[in-house]
């Protein structure tokens, strides 16, 4: 079984590939680190190049042009969304994380994106996350500080006629999950 799957400038493009993604995603994880997240500069960089090399893989084995590119898609947005549940927090009516959760899928899709060779997309979709991350940070504070916080709203489920969920403590008070 050969080292390289394919040739050598083949390697070098997958390489190539691999380190655009990370490269990407490393100013978002740098931002998210920066602001003491829950995911910072080893996640969001990890997730670019996971993304990439699903995609690169799947080229290689199903073809540029194969419907099975979809599938590995669903696949990749499923999970990356996955990985991005696990950074929403709820502390009571509290909801936090929601932005890095965002930011890994979109990381997800910087990663997708070089993989299928669409720079401008991953560039742009790169770009507008960690501008959105920066510069948006001040209307948030400000936003917080007229009280109109919208990560502190209360989580509601169950449409019109929902109540917000009880606080964690009083849920253990019950014996419930």
């Amino acid at each position: 079984m050969p080292l390289l799957a394919g040739s050598l400038s083949e390697t070098l493009w997958h390489m190539v590939s691999l380190a655009a993604a990370y490269a990407l995603a490393l100013p978002i994880g740098w931002d998210r680190e920066k602001e003491e997240r829950s995911a910072g500069v080893r996640t969001f960089p990890l997730v670019a190049i996971a993304s990439c090399g699903f995609v690169l893989i799947a080229i290689a084995v199903l073809g540029r042009a194969s419907l099975g590119q979809a599938r590995i898609l669903e696949g990749l947005i499923t999970g990356v969304g996955f990985i991005g549940g696990g950074a929403i927090l709820k502390q009571g009516s509290r909801t936090s994380g929601t932005a890095t959760a965002a930011s890994l899928w979109a990381t997800g899709a910087v990663g997708a994106a070089v993989g299928y060779s669409l720079y401008d997309i991953a560039i742009i979709i790169s770009a507008v996350t960690f501008l959105t991350l920066r510069l948006s940070r001040p209307l948030k504070k400000t936003a917080g500080e007229q009280g109109d916080n919208v990560d502190s709203a209360p989580a509601l489920s169950g449409g019109a006629n929902a109540r917000p969920e009880p606080d964690s403590d009083s849920r253990l008070l019950r014996g419930s999950d």
